[in-house]
């Protein structure tokens, strides 16, 4: 199957979801996170914020802020995504296609190796397989972001209905370091 319709039937999914079902899959990953080394050893977390039927990362965004970590989120900038530090939650407006992105231009995220063991990025995406291949929404925002970051660790989250056999993935196709969905 091509990723594109891959994409269309897992959003039709992820879509149906109850409430009860995609909070329960929220509480889950959030906790899986939180307990999670690389988050406890993070320094920066890069995350995003979550639009639509997306796993939600309101409650991770606002324990990270809680527990002093640097946060960044990304905003759309031309073909290409920055990461921009916010403080607080409501740091934060509709932006490309809707998504909430940081208001201004806060500090941008210091991309360097030498934070490798201080950083965490949290992924969104439309599928995962256990090979942790990823779909995203066909932008290619993260590949493009992390082509010269393989030293950055990265979680990929979703809820199970997002989890397929095999994503037909390409070269330039960035894996996530762990995908997490309940």
């Amino acid at each position: 199957m091509d990723k594109c319709t891959l994409r269309r039937q897992i959003l039709t999914l992820r879509d149906q979801l109850s409430v009860q079902e995609r909070g329960r899959g929220d509480i889950l990953v959030t906790e899986k996170i939180l307990g999670h080394q690389w988050y406890y050893g993070a320094e920066y977390l890069l995350l995003f914020a979550s639009y639509g039927s997306e796993i939600s990362t309101d409650l991770l965004l606002e324990e990270a802020l809680r527990s002093g970590k640097k946060v960044y989120l990304p905003k759309v900038e031309d073909k290409n995504i920055t990461f921009y530090q916010i403080d607080r939650s409501d740091d934060l407006k509709e932006g490309y296609r809707g998504i909430r992105e940081p208001m201004g231009d806060t500090g941008v995220y210091p991309a360097s190796e030498q934070l490798a063991d201080r950083t965490l990025m949290i992924m969104p995406g439309v599928a995962f397989d256990h090979s942790r291949n990823r779909i995203g929404y066909g932008g290619g925002y993260y590949d493009r972001y992390l082509q010269d970051k393989a030293w950055m660790r990265t979680i990929a989250i979703g809820y199970q209905c997002q989890m397929v056999d095999h994503i037909p993935a390409k070269e330039w196709d960035i894996r996530p370091g762990q995908v997490i969905c309940f």
